[in-house]
C-alpha cells in the first residue's frame, strides 16, 4: 500500500514520499525518546512517513488533486491495518535546508 500511495504522492507532484521505520530509539540522558512520548507497548513500532512538496501552495493543490483521484480509494484497505487513532498529520515548512 505504501509503494502505491507514494506512486499516487508522485503522480500528482510530490517530490519524494518516503517511510521510515524506527531502527534506534535508545535514549541519551536527558532526551525525551518517542517510545516515552507516544507510550510504544510492546510488540509495536514506529513509522514515520514525510511527503515533500514545492511549497506549502504546491502541497495544498496536490494533496486535493491526490484525495480527488479514484486511485486512492483502490489502494486503502478495506480494514485498516494498523491503529488509525494513533496517526498523526502535519504540515511543515522548512526550517533549515543545507
Amino acid at each position: 500500500m505504501a509503494e502505491k500511495a507514494g506512486n499516487l504522492f508522485r503522480k500528482h507532484g510530490a517530490l519524494a514520499y518516503k517511510e521510515y521505520v524506527a531502527s534506534d530509539l535508545k535514549v541519551m540522558e536527558g532526551i525525551t525518546s518517542f517510545p516515552g512520548i507516544i507510550k510504544l507497548e510492546a510488540g509495536e513500532t514506529l513509522v514515520y512517513a514525510a511527503v515533500e512538496f514545492e511549497c506549502e501552495s504546491h502541497r495544498n493543490e496536490s494533496m486535493q488533486r491526490i484525495f480527488a483521484d479514484p486511485e486512492m480509494n483502490a489502494i486503502m484497505p478495506k480494514e485498516p491495518f494498523f491503529d488509525m487513532k494513533w496517526m498523526v498529520y502535519g504540515g511543515f515548512a522548512v526550517l533549515v535546508d543545507v
